[in-house]
């Protein structure tokens, strides 16, 4: 039995057995790495946001950033992201040009997209419609750069 503060009591509630208590996860942002060519692709999955996921890409990115020069942060599965991932993406894209690097984005959602067109974040970050296409630009930068 519970009491309250009056000296009143009440039957503990049942727990129901039937239904599993869930956890639901600390990070709700899943971050992949793979090497392609020399080029580091970041797969982000979920939501960047305030505090842990938004954290968790930048030490990540950090960490990258110290080994490769070539980064694509791949944003095809980011459902969500507010002003500090955005700042985080700022941060990255500083973190990456003073130390010589190039960064590029591919595949944002709308949502994302728009995000990133209202903060005027796409006359800084290169945007590519799809993983591919920004690998492909290292290339291209690489030729263009020999003319």
């Amino acid at each position: 039995m519970n009491m309250n503060a009056n000296g009143e009591t009440w039957p503990r509630p049942t727990v129901s057995r039937a239904l599993p208590l869930r956890k639901e996860p600390k990070l709700k942002l899943s971050l992949e790495t793979r090497n392609r060519g020399g080029v580091m692709i970041v797969h982000c999955q979920g939501r960047i946001v305030y505090r842990d996921e938004a954290a968790a890409l930048s030490r990540l990115a950090s960490e990258i950033l110290a080994h490769s020069e070539q980064i694509v942060l791949d944003l095809s599965g980011v459902v969500s992201m507010d002003s500090a991932g955005l700042g985080e993406l700022a941060l990255i894209y500083t973190r990456a040009e003073s130390k010589g690097a190039r960064l590029k984005c591919a595949g944002p959602n709308q949502f994302v997209r728009d995000l990133l067109e209202l903060t005027n974040l796409t006359s800084v970050l290169e945007i590519h419609s799809t993983v591919a296409d920004a690998v492909d630009a290292f290339d291209e930068d690489t030729v263009c750069a020999d003319c």
